[in-house]
């Protein structure tokens, strides 16, 4: 009888699909299944040195870089981006990673990960927006790849303002000593996987693996849902 209801309201009020906006089918969820083959894949997970690694050649050592997607503009990454971070669409953040876990275990480039830590919103703005869009991403990842997922280790200490036109080194300059470990001894001689939403310079990551590096014998790699093409 559920069941039934259910199919009828869906045929009066669909869900629809975060990128096209078309009525999503009962088997369907989050994507239609055009969306969803079409998606930017970048397959960096079994790629050495691609070029999301290479651009944080020489600037901080890591022992791998991932994303899942291309972020373009006006790109269908951007818009599953865009749902997750302002519309609270937090299936989108488990559908990544459920889709960049299987890449990750298939590659074996990120073996004996000990933990799994998120870049951290400031408290001030998590508590105005209601949430940290990397949360369910960075949770769904660590629960897929069977590794425990670390909160509240690092924090950032100040909030900063968009950093969307700003220079590559004026970015580096407002987040350098933004972020502090609240805890120097638990990350001692483990490798752990730093997780964002989007690659775009690498400031951010790069600021959080600085403090996170204070650590005796810490190895660091990073995965996100996009990078910045």
């Amino acid at each position: 009888m559920m069941k039934l209801l259910k199919e009828v309201f869906n045929i009066f009020f669909p869900d629809l699909c975060v990128i096209c906006e078309n009525p999503l089918s009962i088997n369907e969820e989050i994507l239609c299944t055009f969306c969803r083959v079409d998606l930017p894949f970048t397959y960096f997970s079994s790629e050495p040195n691609n070029i999301a690694e290479r651009a944080f050649h020489g600037r901080i050592k890591l022992e791998a870089v991932t994303s899942l997607l291309f972020f373009r503009k006006k790109g269908k990454a951007q818009r599953l981006i865009h749902q997750l971070k302002y519309k609270n669409q937090q299936k989108i953040g488990e559908l990544t990673a459920l889709m960049l876990a299987e890449e990750i275990r298939n590659s074996h480039r990120f073996n004996h990960l000990d933990w799994v830590i998120i870049v951290p919103m400031h408290p001030k703005k998590e508590r105005k927006r209601g949430y940290n869009q990397v949360t369910v991403f960075g949770k769904t990842l660590a629960g897929e790849l069977n590794v425990p997922f670390l909160e509240d280790i690092l924090i950032k200490s100040s909030a900063t303002k968009s950093q969307t036109i700003k220079s590559r080194l004026q970015r580096f300059q407002d987040f350098e000593g933004k972020f502090h470990l609240n805890n120097l001894t638990i990350l001692e001689n483990k490798h752990i996987l730093l997780v964002d939403d989007v690659i775009t310079t690498g400031a951010t990551l790069e600021s959080c693996a600085s403090e996170l590096l204070k650590t005796k014998n810490l190895k660091i790699s990073i995965a996100a849902i996009a990078y910045t093409d």
